[in-house]
This record gives C-alpha cells, sequence and structure tokens, in this order.
C-alpha cells in the first residue's frame, strides 16, 4: 500500500516504524470511513494525523426553522439554537452545489439576515428572487406560514433521502442525452452528483442525545463474535471485538444473555465497564426485563436493551454486525495458520479416525444445484492443514441426486489415480476423503473407491448440525470435542468445499442465463451484466418496467421496450 521504505515520507516512515498493531473497523463507504476518521483524531488527538486537530470541523447543512422566515444556509457551528441540521458532509463544494440546486425546486430563503432587513424596507427583493431561488418572502409574495411549510419540505426531503427529485433529474439527464443536448445533459449530471453526495446518509453519526452501544453478532457452529459500537454524544468514540466458543444448539436470544452478562460484568476486571443509556442488539435477548433491572443497578441510572429494525441505528447495527463476521473470520484464519493448532488438529485426525499416518493431504467434496438444475461438484484441498488454491477442483454434472453427484465425482477424480499415466490436474494422493453429508453419501464414495479399483484409501463424511463424523468401515459416528483443533478443521474445510461449490454453481448459472439475454437483440454482453446486476435475475426483470429499464446506463425508451417485448414472449 505504501511503496517501498526508502521512498516513502519521514513521517509515515516514523508511522510504520513505531506500529505495533493494526486494527480494522469496517463502514458502509468511503463517506462513512471520513467521518470516522474525523471523530477519532478529535478524540484521540493521534501525533501523525496534522488535520482536523484544530477546531475545525466538516459542515453542516442547516436550515433556521426559529426565524419568521427560515433561512437554508452552510455552516461548521453546530451551535446554533433553533436550527434543523443535516450532515456533516465530507464536500463542502457538494452541498453549496446542491443547495443550490435545490433552490430551484424549494425556494428557501437563504440569504443573510442584512440582506433580508434591506430587502424588507426597500421593498426590492435580491437576485435570487428574480432567478426564481427564492420565494421572497421578504416582499410577501409568499406568506411567512408558506414558507415556513416549504422550508420543512425542504428539510424532509433532505432527511429522509427520497429519490425522487434525483430520478426525475436523471430522466431529463437522459433524455437530454438522447436528444444530443450534451451540455445540459452534463450540468444535470453534475447536479444529480451533487445530490447523491448530500442524500447519502452517514450512519457512524447520529442524534446527539444518543449514548448507546451496538452489540452486532456473528456465529457458526462452534464460534460466535461480537463487535461493539461504543457510541457517545451520537458519534463512535471506540470498537472492540470479542470471540466466544460456543456450546450445542444455543439460540441467539440466549447467546445475547450470556454475552452481556459478560461484557458488563464487573467481576474480576480491573476497571468496571461502562453502562450506557441504552444497549442495541439485533435480537431481544432472554429475559430482558431482568437484563436491565440488572444493568439499571450496575450504572445507577436507566438502561434500556433494544432491537431496532429501522433508521440510522438499525443501519448502524448492521455495520457492528459486518465487524463481528469480520472478527470470526479473522479468528479462524488465524487459528487454522498457526503451525502448532494445525499440527494438534492432524494429530488429533489421526487418532481419533483410526489413521496410520496423519492426514497432510485431505481433499472435500460437496455438491451444489438450484432446484435440481446446474448441479456443479466441488474438491477442496488442504495440505498441512493450509488450503491449496491452485489444485481446487470443480464437476459439472448432469443428476440433481446428492448421493449420484457424489459418486460421479469421486470416480471422474479417482480414475486418474487409477491410471499408469500422471495427471497435472491431479497429481497427489489423498491421505483423507472428505464427504460433506451423512451415510447415504458416504456409502455413494465408498461405491466410487471400489468401482475404480482403489484400496486402502481413508474416507468419512461429516454431518451438519451435530457434527457427526462417519468413518468408513464402521457402524458408528464419532463425535469429536466441539472446541477441539481436529473438528475446527474438519468443519473449515467443508465450509471451504461448500463456498467453492455455491460459487461454482452461481457462476455456471449466472452464465446461462447472460447467454439468454444475448439471444435479445441489440443487447450486449456488457448490458446482459448490467440488467443482471440491477435486476438478479430473470424472473425479477420480467416484472421490471421499461421505465425502471429505461433508467439504467445506456439504456433508453427504444432499447427498453425492445428487452420487455423479448421477455413477455419467450
Amino acid at each position: 500500500y505504501f511503496g517501498p521504505l526508502k521512498s516513502l515520507h519521514e513521517r509515515t516512515q516514523r508511522m510504520l516504524l513505531s506500529a505495533s498493531d493494526v486494527k480494522w473497523t469496517i463502514v458502509a463507504s468511503e463517506y462513512e470511513a471520513l467521518q470516522l476518521e474525523f471523530t477519532w483524531i478529535k478524540e484521540f488527538e493521534p501525533p501523525f494525523n496534522v488535520r482536523f486537530r484544530d477546531d475545525k470541523s466538516y459542515p453542516y447543512l442547516a436550515i433556521s426553522m426559529k426565524d419568521e422566515a427560515p433561512r437554508a444556509f452552510v455552516t461548521r457551528n453546530r451551535e446554533l439554537s433553533g436550527v434543523r441540521y443535516f450532515g456533516p458532509y465530507t464536500q463542502s463544494w457538494a452541498i453549496r452545489d446542491t443547495l443550490d440546486s435545490l433552490l430551484r425546486v424549494y425556494p428557501v430563503r437563504s440569504c443573510s439576515s442584512g440582506v433580508y432587513q434591506r430587502a424588507k424596507r426597500t421593498g426590492r427583493p435580491c437576485l435570487l428572487a428574480e432567478i426564481g431561488k427564492c420565494a421572497a418572502p421578504c416582499v410577501d409574495r409568499i406568506s411567512k406560514p408558506d414558507h415556513k411549510a416549504l422550508a420543512k419540505r425542504l428539510g424532509d426531503f433532505i432527511g429522509s433521502g427520497d429519490q425522487g427529485h434525483v430520478t426525475r433529474l436523471r430522466k431529463r439527464m437522459q433524455t437530454a442525452s438522447d436528444e444530443q443536448n450534451f451540455e445540459l445533459a452534463a450540468r444535470l449530471r453534475d447536479d444529480i452528483a451533487a445530490l447523491e453526495s448530500v442524500l447519502e446518509k452517514s450512519t457512524v453519526v447520529l442524534d446527539q442525545k444518543v449514548d448507546a452501544d451496538l452489540i452486532g453478532l456473528a456465529r457458526d457452529e462452534l464460534s460466535a463474535a461480537v463487535s461493539i459500537f461504543i457510541v457517545r454524544g451520537g458519534r463512535i468514540r471506540g470498537t472492540r471485538s470479542l470471540v466466544v466458543d460456543l456450546e450445542l444448539d444455543r439460540s441467539n436470544a440466549d447467546l445475547l444473555e450470556y454475552l452481556l452478562q459478560e461484557i458488563y460484568s464487573p467481576n474480576g476486571k480491573s476497571q468496571a465497564p461502562e453502562v450506557p443509556k441504552q444497549i442495541l442488539v439485533s435480537e431481544l435477548p432472554n429475559d430482558q426485563a431482568a437484563l436491565e433491572v440488572w444493568l439499571t443497578e450496575l450504572r445507577a441510572k436507566p438502561t434500556t436493551v433494544a432491537a431496532p429494525k429501522r433508521g440510522d441505528k438499525a443501519a448502524l447495527l448492521s455495520t457492528a454486525s459486518q465487524n463481528a463476521k469480520h472478527a470470526l473470520t479473522n479468528y479462524k484464519l488465524k487459528r487454522v495458520s498457526d503451525f502448532s493448532a494445525r499440527a494438534e488438529a492432524l494429530s488429533g485426525l489421526q487418532k481419533a479416525l483410526g489413521l496410520e499416518n496423519a492426514p497432510l493431504r485431505i481433499e472435500c467434496y460437496d455438491i451444489s444445484h438450484l432446484s435440481g438444475s446446474g448441479t456443479v461438484g466441488s474438491m477442496v484441498v488442504f495440505e498441512d492443514g493450509l488450503p491449496r488454491k491452485d489444485q481446487y477442483r470443480k464437476f459439472n454434472l448432469e443428476t440433481a441426486d446428492d448421493t449420484e453427484s457424489i459418486y460421479q465425482v469421486l470416480l471422474r477424480r479417482l480414475k486418474y489415480l487409477a491410471s499408469d499415466e500422471p495427471s497435472e490436474k491431479f497429481s497427489y494422493r489423498p491421505s483423507l476423503l472428505v464427504i460433506d453429508g451423512g451415510l447415504p453419501q458416504l456409502h455413494a464414495a465408498e461405491r466410487a473407491l471400489t468401482d475404480s479399483g482403489i484400496a486402502g484409501m481413508s474416507v468419512i463424511s461429516l454431518a451438519k448440525r451435530l457434527e457427526e463424523v462417519y468413518v468408513s468401515g464402521t457402524s458408528y459416528q464419532t463425535i469429536l470435542p466441539r472446541t477441539s483443533e481436529e473438528l475446527f478443521l474438519l468443519q473449515r474445510i467443508r465450509d471451504e468445499a461448500h463456498r467453492f461449490a455455491i460459487s461454482a454453481q452461481r457462476a455456471t448459472r449466472s452464465k446461462g442465463i447472460t447467454s439468454a439475454l444475448l439471444e435479445i437483440p441489440g443487447l450486449g454482453e456488457q448490458k446482459a451484466r448490467l440488467l443482471l446486476r440491477k435486476f438478479g435475475s430473470i424472473k425479477r426483470l420480467k416484472l421490471a418496467s421499461e421505465a425502471e429499464i429505461a433508467s439504467l446506463p445506456g439504456f433508453g425508451d427504444t432499447l427498453a421496450k425492445i428487452v420487455a417485448d423479448h421477455l413477455s414472449d419467450s
């Protein structure tokens, strides 16, 4: 990212040499990243950040609703009373340009108090009224109540993120482009960009009164991760994550109750954690009332636990959940990449499965299809407990039956071992075959080994949920300890095979859908992909109106009608 050390700026060199750790916080957009960076520079005053260490801040769009004629203006001062604020925004030019554009639709007063009072005295409005960007309340061209209602509509438009005005501008831009009025189209394009910049809502900046901890949760069969966003005064003041091992069949509600007690319990901690006014979670925990009583006692003030379903808090909670997923993925990757943990896992598998040697090369197989069509088999390879992605393989299959699919995939793979001619695709004999499934899938794999004439190869199947391991040649299942390294490795391999199978199946399906769209006259590969990205499937595309199709870049009314007519006839 930085390039060679010798070519770096001196300050960047010192930062890299003195850094000891890197932590990530995931947000929804670059805009939110800039907002969070600004907040943390103010909070922690890091020595290497020279910007924003003074009293400056990002600008706000403000409407002075307490004035007799409310005024729309841009300011960096958040302390004015009776003012409705929107933002902050990272680009001041975008706010000013967008305010100029909005005043054509919502001609609210934007002049200073001095200009407004002078116009009242002289009875002559300023130039903005003459060009249609002010309703001129100063000379009573609009009544004071009507002007206040107009200002409220402007605020509601900005606050709600209504895209109607943007959609209208986009249609005007497309019409201007079709009519080859490129100057107007370019101006409208710039207006749209400015509008979208201001309408982009920030979920990392909430109302100043919000003091809350937002707790995002991510889990799999064995582990769970939580990411905590600490919001004070409407801004994220810090984040932290933790990972715990799971007990069998523990629900999210039960898990959240346990985690809240772990996070806020003062037992054995050098410094008791701060309990906020509100704790926001994705799902209400068990015994919510008793939990709130306990938290209230810890805080000595009322504390509530809530699960927001919409609005800025729900959006920020979703971001916290994304961070929890990232923390869980990192935890699993670190655990897999740890040499001693891998050695323990391979040794544990050897003992638990009764193998002669540690399974240094493991191949895992899974099947994926969509309602019986487009069946794809996957093969993933782990050597010394690490994935070898260059040796992953996929198999296109005709059958939709899982057991028959496993049989065919293994038959095709094992024929290379039975052959005298070596193959670069399947160069090494596996120490262990892992099948995603239960006893039927294991029996299919055993049949493939017999029909291929391969002897002495160990094969097991791993069933979901209870994670039972079925070993070839035995009539009972093996239950590995839930926190053991060997089960963790098997689960990681199985999940990787599942992911690879789904990815391959989706790619096959997408290719087939794109080929079908290419039959439409005037539709190239790029536009076919654009339709798929927008609507997701042929079914949804058929339900779309011609106007929705025409709104896509490069689509006009004519091509949209051709697409709609072709799909309705097919």
